[in-house]
């Protein structure tokens, strides 16, 4: 039986999926991290083989038709030397077909629809936006990293929380749930008699970790919101606004293709995802499913073509324990 191979590599997990040309799940695989970003790219594309090793199993490697690998950081591969490293591991495979690196956006956004043009908006410790056409990314706005950029995002929502507990500091009146919230999570206690020493012992705390660390007090805002908080409500409609305006500046004017939403920020349970949803109204707008399923659908695509069946998540074996 003819079949494809797809793989989802992140920064924390790898997940690899074997499917048929009728849509059946022949095997799954899983890995550890391969973000070669954040791992040496040996280990993370050892991490890929692996898990679509598992994948195949005692299936015949002769009768794969296409492979897709969505990888966080994949443009990481644009170096010569790091692309020699994968292409060794995906060559010791023996798959008998080319390995296709793509972005995490692009299997992402054909986890969620089988339209071949239209946006995938990413919204989770970062941000980015990217217009899709012939299911590839070919530009991009936004996602220019914590120091840059990156409105809307965990990040940039965490960094506005303690900037409002700060503001709310320094006007020495009484701290709201935000405020207070964040200084928990910050382990300071609250000293209403000094609040310029409350302000600086925040201060100094946060300046302590990465600045990526951030990212940990956007749910507060969230929260706070949920009890009617005037700071985490600014803040979330600041982000939804942004997020929206990121989305739009990759579509042309009348642009009716689909739009994929991505990442925590924007999920069905998060107010910004809410206020993003509000201001996209009359729109395509579609969540998006499993990255692993959006691999396999393009790699079927590529094999199959455009008449290819999609994988069902209800069809997955228990993926192993990595």
């Amino acid at each position: 039986m003819n079949h494809v191979v797809g793989v989802d590599a992140g920064g924390t997990s790898t997940r690899a999926l074997v499917v048929a040309e009728d849509g059946t799940v022949l095997g799954v695989g899983k890995s550890g991290g391969a973000n070669p970003n954040s791992h040496p790219p040996e280990a993370a594309a050892s991490r890929i083989a692996e898990a679509i090793a598992a994948a195949l199993g005692g299936l015949p490697r002769e009768r794969t038709r296409a492979c897709v690998v969505g990888m966080a950081g994949v443009s990481k591969l644009s170096d010569p030397a790091i692309a020699a490293v994968f292409a060794r591991a995906w060559d010791e495979l023996a798959l008998g077909v080319e390995v296709h690196p793509v972005s995490d956006a692009e299997i992402a956004f054909a986890s969620a629809t089988s339209a071949a043009d239209g946006t995938v908006l990413v919204a989770g410790t970062g941000s980015i936006a990217g217009r899709i056409r012939k299911r590839r990314m070919v530009s991009t706005a936004g996602g220019y990293g914590w120091l840059l950029g990156d409105e809307g995002s965990a990040f940039w929502i965490g960094r506005e929380a303690v900037r409002a507990a700060l503001d709310a500091l320094t006007g020495g009146g009484e701290l709201g749930e935000l405020a207070r919230s964040v200084l928990a999570e910050s382990e300071v206690d609250d000293d209403p008699a000094d609040p310029l020493l409350v302000r600086r012992r925040l201060i100094t705390v946060v300046n302590a970790e990465p600045p990526i660390r951030l990212a940990r007090f956007a749910p507060l805002v969230s929260a706070a919101d949920r009890t009617g908080d005037p700071a985490a409500r600014t803040i979330i409609e600041r982000a939804a606004e942004a997020l929206a305006a990121t989305a739009l500046a990759t579509r042309e004017p009348g642009e009716d293709t689909p739009v994929v939403l991505v990442g925590s920020v924007l999920g069905e349970d998060s107010p910004v995802g809410a206020g993003v949803r509000e201001r996209l109204a009359g729109l395509d707008v579609h969540p998006s499913a499993d990255g692993v399923l959006g691999a396999a659908w393009l790699a079927a695509v590529e094999a199959f073509g455009e008449t290819a069946r999609r994988a069902s998540s209800t069809g997955f074996p228990a993926l192993p324990a990595v």
